[in-house]
């Protein structure tokens, strides 16, 4: 899949998500993890475990929160933040749109 860009907006290129789910957008050797909320709203974080570096994509959404599949530490996909052990660093976050029907990431 092709990533057209706009200054620091890059088109997500990843399968249609349901709410409460999670997908893996990778771009310019990083990885992303794609959420979307109950509310049908996106949101993005780092895609890797800041604990034992697992991808989130595996992990189990409930709500505003990502569980780690490897050790079952939990963040807020809204803001990034470790709320369960064994997680004690935070995600980075990153702005999502939707504009003319595709998703777009702005990445730094």
């Amino acid at each position: 899949m092709s990533n057209e860009t706009d200054g620091n907006w890059v088109v997500v290129a990843i399968p249609e998500l349901e709410p409460e789910s999670v997908g893996r957008f990778d771009h310019a050797g990083r990885s992303y993890a794609i959420y979307r909320s109950p509310d049908g709203a996106y949101f993005a974080t780092d895609g890797i475990c800041t604990h034992e570096r697992a991808f989130l994509a595996d992990g189990l959404v409930l709500e505003d929160e990502i569980e780690c599949p490897l050790h079952g530490g939990r963040f807020n996909y809204r803001t990034g933040e470790a709320i369960g052990a064994p997680v004690c660093i935070g995600l980075r976050t990153y702005p999502m749109r939707v504009e003319d029907g595709k998703l777009l990431l702005r990445v730094e």
